[in-house]
């Protein structure tokens, strides 16, 4: 098996062999070994490899959850407090892809969330982003992404590797997960409380009623129970390395 930190050969006509080099950057992470020539590669790709993964939505899925989950833990091993500085941390260029400077903001509401505004509660596009970002734009947005992207706080879901081929998968058990150990159901007031994301991002998860299907879907109500909603408070203290242990 290659070692994480050896360079090898990439096709970059290949998204999933693109996708395959941010799961390899996340895992060297993991484990400790260098990551200097996999965020050196990510710098110089061809811009083609990256315009490439929008013919492989599963491809490109994967590959901008890993990176942004590993640009977040890269930073934040660095300097830690740098979470307390919101704004900067969110908004500041701290990922050069493919001669492309990209913040962490870029990447998920630009990129993953599809061109949102990062305070439209999901309901907002945000049409003044980069032409790179624009052009790299998901289409479709999965909620369940929610679920899978970690800022570094203790609030955030935990960390795994997506990849192509596993990534519905990988996104019904982050999503089943987290929801698992964060939602309240009251069954004698009939009231759910949910993680403080499906408030900021509700737009995401098809407003009202589709947060209510949501936590049928997930067992975490009754059928037809059709809850009142109530939202949890967001932890924000620096909590690093929590990945999914099976990973």
């Amino acid at each position: 098996m290659t070692s994480l930190s050896t360079p090898d050969t990439l096709d970059p006509s290949n998204p999933r062999a693109v996708a395959e080099r941010s799961e390899r950057l996340l895992r060297a992470i993991r484990t400790g070994e260098p990551t200097g020539w996999l965020r050196e590669e990510l710098a110089t790709y061809d811009r083609a490899a990256i315009d490439g993964l929008v013919d492989d939505p599963d491809a490109a899925t994967a590959f901008w959850l890993n990176v942004y989950n590993a640009i977040v833990q890269l930073e934040l091993r660095e300097d830690p407090d740098r979470l307390a500085d919101k704004r900067s941390f969110f908004t500041d260029d701290l990922v050069e892809i493919a001669g492309e400077r990209l913040s962490l903001d870029a990447i998920e509401h630009g990129i993953i969330r599809g061109e949102q505004w990062p305070y439209g509660l999901g309901y907002v596009p945000w049409p003044f982003y980069s032409k790179a970002v624009s052009r790299w734009a998901l289409d479709d947005v999965d909620y369940r992404i929610q679920f899978a992207i970690n800022c570094g706080a203790a609030s955030c879901p935990p960390i795994a590797a997506y990849t192509p081929g596993d990534l519905d998968d990988q996104l019904d058990a982050a999503a089943r997960s987290y929801l698992d150990s964060t939602v309240q159901y009251d069954t004698d007031s009939n009231v759910a409380r949910l993680p403080r994301l499906c408030l900021w991002y509700r737009g995401d998860f098809g407003g009202r009623s589709g947060l209510r299907s949501m936590l049928e879907r997930y067992e975490q109500v009754p059928p037809r129970a059709q809850p009142r909603l109530r939202y949890l408070s967001y932890d924000w203290a620096v909590a690093l390395d929590r990945f999914v242990e099976h990973d």
